[in-house]
Parts: structure tokens; C-alpha cells; sequence
């Protein structure tokens, strides 16, 4: 006998006789019928679903950082629902080229594992609609303006009163509160406002942005987390919670060193190119052929590169004994650096520098990196067949589990392919309501 977590009704399954015959399971949610329940969670012993099965997830976000985290919480086996406009979809439906046919290769990135359902959560039936399908859901993630979805009754205070169990996961620009945060956030943008693209650039070049949008990426990354301790937090006290999550806070957050420089030490930053502004050598070297990366974060592995670039002269330098010294007499040492790797190829200077236990590789194009032979061995690339642009390939899950695993991948869904389906299997519709709601363009 197990006792319910939320509600504390005692629910009789297979656990006992698990437990006496000294057996691991683990629990899952069983699946509730419309309107039986509300908060009240039944648990079963689960199968091999990943570790998040049973978790119903409702997206109402759109872009990159909201459906990355939702694509995270997919791979490990939650049922995600991605909530789109009628006839327009995720705004990343339409950025291109490159098409995968009549699909955006942005938008087949980031939502597979998800099922797509039309909704105009503007008109008044269409909003009933999020508010019942929050009732039967776990978590909800929205990027909308603060205050956005509180003028159509689709707040966290508003459905919370329902929904106490619910995990609310806010994505904003700026936060929920204070002088910007009414303000648009575009990753380009708070990259800029929060740091991340004044440090980054050649060193005496302009500015420039990332060349992926890694402060949606981070921040996609901050809200899984944080999903994922407030539904810990609720298997304690059966409670939901408002999370507030930012591209501001994830960006300023994620400046780590070089905000401790500045704070700490009154370092003000400044661009460094591919190198490092504590660690020398720690940057690219431009090769016969192309670029090196070559990294020496203590002074041990300094010797060993002199050793591997024949170079005995230099580890005997008494200007280069230590990394402090090596930073302060960071020209001289680049400049016969930057000679010496010009006179071989990057495939030579690979050959040299293998085994030597120091950190070394190519900048490698996209061609090179999905045929990479560790890259291959990690299985990071996934296809699936897809019903519209055929077979779809993308970068796998980035975490493996010893127990548990992540789920096999399902083909991002094409613009509200699960409508009918969730209407009648989730919330119990029939039909003709199902038709009713089509003519009136709530779905």
C-alpha cells in the first residue's frame, strides 16, 4: 500500500508484493480521466518510459528557449503538448531556408517528442480549453510578456486556484517584475544587455553575437532544472509553484569568471578572440590549413607542449614558468607560438600532439563534425521519419543514464497533427463538440 503524495489517499497496487520480494521499482502516474481528478495523483509501477513518464507537460511557448526546455523534459519521457495558433503555428515554422520541404529545419530542431494541437487561446472557449487541459497537466511553460496570459484568466494565480499542483514555468526577457520587464527579449539582445557579446570577438574587432543563440539555450537549460526541482519540491508537499525564469538573469548568471573578475577584483572585461584572459596559451593558432585549439591550464601541461612543439628553449624561459607569468608576458610568448604552429598542417600538428594529455582539437565545420568518430560513438545523431519531409535527422539527448533512459524520438509534429486526439483522449470531447469548436476557429 502506497500513500498517494498529493492528496494522501492510500492506492493499492503491485508495490507490496515489489517490495517483498525485493524487487526495485519505480512509480508513475496512472492515467486520469476529464474531471476525476484535480490534484489527486494515482502511481503505478512503471515501465521502461523514461524517468519522466506519466509527466504531462502543456507548452505554451514558442521559439527556442521555452520548446528546448520542453524537448528536454520530451527525451526523458514526458508528454508534451504544444499549444499553437490556428494556422500560423511556432513563429520558427516559418523561418528559412533552409526547408525540409514544406518544414523549417529551426523548427524541426527543437520539438520533437511533442504533440501539436491548434488553439485560439484568445477567444474565450479557447482559453477554457488551456485551463482544463492545466488541470490534467503537471507543468506549464509560456514565454509570453508578464501579465500576457493573466488578461485571457491564464495566470499562475488564476489557475493555480484549479491547479494547485501545478508547475508554472515563466520565460521572459527581463523577469516578471521591474523597470524592463514589459520589454521584448530577443537572445541577440540580452546577450548584448547581459555581457555575454561585449567579451566576445576578435581583440580589437567589433563586437559579435554567438554563433547559436546560447542565452535562449542557457535559459532553456536554467527552466528544465528548475521544472524539474519544483516537481521534487511537490512530491515533498504536494504543492505547485511560479517559476520566473529570464534570459536576463540566465545571462548575467552564466558570466561566472568574468563577472568574479569584475566584481571581486574590479576587472573590468574586454574581447580576447578565441583566447582566455586568466590561462596562456589557451586560444586558436592558425595552422598551413586551418585553425588549432591548444590549451595549457597549468604549468605542467606547458612543459608538455614545448616538449610536443620541440620548443625546449621556451620551457626554459624563465618570462613563461608560470601561468602569472605567462599571462603578464602574453605577446612574446603568442608570437612564437603563432610562428611555430604556421609551419605545419593541422592534420601534422594532430598527429604530433596525440597522447599527449594536454587539451587539443580542430575547429571543425558541420561536415566534420557529424562524421567526427567520438560524436558518431556517441550516438549523437538521431533520424526519424517524418510525415511530410520525409526522414528528419538532429542531435541526440546529451545525457546517457546508467538505469534510465531517454525515450526514442517521434518526429516533430506538423501544425496541430494532435488536436482532434487531445480533445477526445485527454479532455474527453466528443466529436461534434470537437467539429463545434472547428467552425467557430477556437481549435
Amino acid at each position: 500500500m502506497l500513500v498517494c503524495r498529493f492528496c494522501q489517499r492510500q492506492v493499492f497496487h503491485q508495490a507490496t508484493a515489489l517490495l517483498s520480494q525485493g524487487r526495485a521499482f519505480r512509480v508513475q502516474r496512472l492515467q486520469r480521466p476529464f474531471r476525476a481528478f484535480t490534484h489527486h495523483e494515482a502511481w503505478s509501477v512503471a515501465g521502461t518510459h523514461g524517468p519522466l513518464h506519466g509527466i504531462r507537460v502543456l507548452d505554451l511557448s514558442r521559439v527556442l528557449a521555452g520548446p528546448y526546455c520542453t524537448m528536454i523534459l520530451g527525451d526523458l519521457g514526458a508528454e508534451v503538448i504544444k499549444v499553437e495558433r490556428p494556422g500560423v503555428g511556432d513563429d520558427t515554422r516559418s523561418w528559412g531556408p533552409p526547408f525540409c520541404k514544406s518544414e523549417s529545419a529551426y523548427f524541426l530542431s527543437v520539438n520533437r517528442n511533442k504533440k501539436s494541437v491548434t488553439v485560439n487561446i484568445k477567444h474565450p472557449e479557447g482559453a477554457a480549453i488551456v485551463r482544463e487541459l492545466a488541470k490534467v497537466s503537471d507543468v506549464l511553460v509560456e514565454n509570453y510578456l508578464p501579465g500576457k496570459l493573466s488578461s485571457m484568466g491564464l495566470g499562475y494565480e488564476q489557475l493555480a486556484v484549479e491547479s494547485p499542483h501545478l508547475v508554472y514555468c515563466s520565460i521572459t526577457g527581463y523577469g516578471q517584475t521591474g523597470p524592463d520587464s514589459a520589454r521584448a527579449g530577443y537572445d541577440v539582445i540580452v546577450s548584448g544587455v547581459g555581457g555575454l557579446m561585449h567579451i566576445t570577438g576578435p581583440t580589437d574587432g567589433e563586437p559579435c553575437k554567438v554563433g547559436v543563440a546560447m542565452t535562449d539555450l542557457s535559459t532553456g537549460l536554467y527552466a528544465h532544472g528548475a521544472i524539474m526541482a519544483a516537481l521534487i519540491h511537490r512530491q515533498h508537499t504536494g504543492q505547485g509553484q511560479h517559476i520566473d525564469c529570464s534570459l536576463l538573469a540566465t545571462q548575467v548568471a552564466s558570466l561566472v569568471n568574468i563577472a568574479s573578475n569584475y566584481l571581486n577584483a574590479g576587472q573590468e572585461a574586454r574581447r580576447h578572440g578565441t583566447s582566455h584572459p586568466s590561462i596562456v596559451p589557451y586560444q586558436a593558432f592558425r595552422t598551413q590549413d586551418g585553425f588549432l585549439l591548444v590549451g595549457a591550464g597549468n604549468d605542467g601541461q606547458f612543459q608538455i607542449l614545448c616538449q610536443c612543439l620541440a620548443l625546449p628553449s621556451l620551457a626554459a624561459d624563465a618570462r613563461y614558468k608560470t601561468n602569472e607569468l605567462r599571462v603578464a608576458n602574453r605577446e612574446s610568448l603568442l608570437a612564437t607560438l603563432t610562428e611555430t604552429f604556421s609551419q605545419q598542417t593541422t592534420t601534422e600538428w594532430l598527429k604530433q600532439l596525440e597522447g599527449s594529455g594536454i587539451p587539443y582539437g580542430p575547429i571543425n565545420n558541420m561536415a566534420a563534425v557529424f562524421s567526427d568518430a567520438q560524436v558518431n560513438h556517441l550516438q549523437l545523431i538521431q533520424e526519424v521519419a517524418h510525415p511530410t519531409a520525409g526522414v528528419v535527422k538532429f542531435p541526440g539527448p546529451a545525457v546517457k543514464y546508467s538505469t534510465t533512459s531517454t525515450v526514442p524520438p517521434s518526429a516533430p509534429p506538423t501544425l496541430g497533427q494532435d488536436t482532434v486526439e487531445v480533445l477526445q483522449d485527454v479532455l474527453g470531447m466528443d466529436m461534434k463538440t470537437v467539429e463545434t469548436l472547428r467552425q467557430k476557429r477556437v481549435i
